[in-house]
This record gives C-alpha cells, sequence and structure tokens, in this order.
C-alpha cells in the first residue's frame, strides 16, 4: 500500500493539481485554480477528433481481440494435445518483448520495401507498394498485435475453471454443439470476458509508443498528444488535464461495460 501510495497516488494527485493551474510562456506554469484547461478541450474540436479516434481503436482493438483470442483460448483450456505448450509459448512471446522493438518489426513488414509489399510484388497480386505505415490501419495491427496476448491469457485462465461436463450434460439432454456454447460456456465465461476487455481497452486507450511509430505525425491518439503538451510545448497544466481526461473516460467506459456484463452474468 505504501509502495502504491508513494508511486502512483501521490503523483496523480500532484498532477491533478497541474491541470488547474495556468500555462505562460514566460514562467511555464503559473499558480492558480483554473478550469480553463479542460474548457479548452471541449471547445477546440482536434483534441475531441482525438479522443473519438483513441475510442474507436480502443473499442476495435477490444472486440477484434475478443474474437479472435475466444478460439485461441478456448483450444488452450480443453487440449490435451502435446503441442499445447508450444502454442501458449507462441501467444506468451509477444509480451516478451519491447514495445519499440515490436514496432520496428512491424515497420520492416509494413514498410514500402518490407516483407509484406515484396511477397505481394513477387506473386505478382501488386504492381507498386501499398501505404501501409503510418496510417490506422498500421496502428490497428501493432496494438493487435501487442493486446491480444492479454486477452487470451485472461480468457484461458477463466475457462479452464469451467466444468466442461456441463457441456456433455447438456449434449445429453439434446441440445446441439452451438447451443451448449452459447447457454453453458459463453456465460460461464463472461468474467473472463469482463476482464479481459477491460485489460485490453485500457490498455489500448493509454498506448504510447506503437501510435507514436506506426501511426506517424498525421495520426494522433491520446497518449502521444499529451506527451507533446508536457514534453515538447512545456504545457503542464493542459498536459495534465488531457491525462484526466483520459483516465475519466477509460474509467468512466469500463465501469459502464463491467456493469452492464455482470446484469447479463447474474441474469443467466
Amino acid at each position: 500500500m505504501i509502495v502504491v501510495i508513494g508511486l502512483l497516488v501521490v503523483p496523480l494527485i500532484t498532477l491533478l493539481r497541474y491541470s488547474f493551474n495556468q500555462y505562460s510562456p514566460k514562467q511555464l506554469m503559473v499558480e492558480a485554480f483554473t478550469l480553463e484547461n479542460y474548457v479548452r478541450f471541449f471547445i477546440e474540436p482536434y483534441y475531441q477528433e482525438v479522443m473519438l479516434t483513441t475510442f474507436g481503436l480502443a473499442l476495435l482493438c477490444t472486440v477484434t481481440s475478443l474474437l479472435l483470442g475466444f478460439p485461441v483460448a478456448y483450444f488452450l483450456a480443453r487440449t490435451r494435445s502435446r503441442f499445447k505448450s508450444l502454442v501458449f509459448i507462441a501467444v506468451l512471446f509477444p509480451l516478451l518483448v519491447g514495445n519499440v522493438v515490436r514496432a520496428a518489426g512491424w515497420m520492416s513488414f509494413l514498410g514500402r520495401e518490407g516483407f509484406l509489399n515484396v511477397a505481394l510484388a513477387k506473386v505478382g497480386l501488386i504492381q507498386a507498394p501499398l501505404e501501409l505505415m503510418y496510417t490506422p490501419y498500421a496502428v490497428f495491427v501493432g496494438l493487435l498485435g501487442v493486446l491480444l496476448p492479454f486477452m487470451i491469457l485472461t480468457l484461458q485462465g477463466v475457462l479452464e475453471g469451467i466444468d466442461f461436463t456441463l457441456v456433455d450434460a447438456a449434449n445429453n439432454l439434446g441440445a446441439k454443439p452451438r447451443e451448449a456454447f452459447r447457454h453453458v460456456v459463453l456465460p460461464l465465461s463472461i468474467p473472463g470476458i469482463t476482464a479481459g476487455a477491460i485489460l485490453v481497452f485500457t490498455v489500448a486507450m493509454n498506448s504510447y509508443a506503437t501510435p507514436l511509430l506506426l501511426g506517424g505525425p498525421s495520426f494522433q491518439m491520446m497518449a502521444p498528444t499529451l506527451y507533446a503538451q508536457i514534453a515538447v510545448a512545456s504545457n503542464w497544466p493542459f498536459g495534465a488535464a488531457l491525462a484526466f481526461i483520459l483516465i475519466i473516460v477509460t474509467f468512466t467506459v469500463t465501469l459502464l461495460s463491467t456493469s452492464i456484463l455482470a446484469r447479463q452474468y447474474k441474469a443467466k
């Protein structure tokens, strides 16, 4: 508790206080208590567009991670194959590589002279290199590579705790495999879906290195934007305000989605 308070709570309180100060080109930060930094976010469309882009991409990554990750997690939870360990290592491996290294790998894969363009040109599918780098697509693919393991590992832990004899009982009572999955497995896996979705959405909303390296200067998300305000423009008050707006949006969406899924779980 002491470590958490010292490393997380105290800096957040300090940053919150900074968000109410005023910015001065000469003094950088003037002690005050004003809401002008928060008002600026709501009156300048640019920052609202950045927030909408961040939210939309985080939501898309969350849904895609769930759709792609659930079958893999289900396989890992149920299989007794000797290749289970290899699949698990393959899922875990991206987490062992730093964000910058992963982004560099995607840059070499998606670049104009990268592996993908060269391979497509070799088989005659394209005549000119595709512009894949510094696009929302590149950021989406890069984030998905980071987030998918979190979803799979979270779901696997919950799915392994399900008593699959309930599925066998449903099949014996005449339920088709699809019906057994929808009425037995899916409701029991809602806690894992909730935890995985919250984790993936939170990480996506606050991603910095991947959007910066793969999106380029023309593609902006909240984390690089607020970092630029603090580290480049030295506007600590406005950067702090952006940080807390990002925290509030992430927390609100997480709280609402958790409440909805919890009610559905109780209803089942």
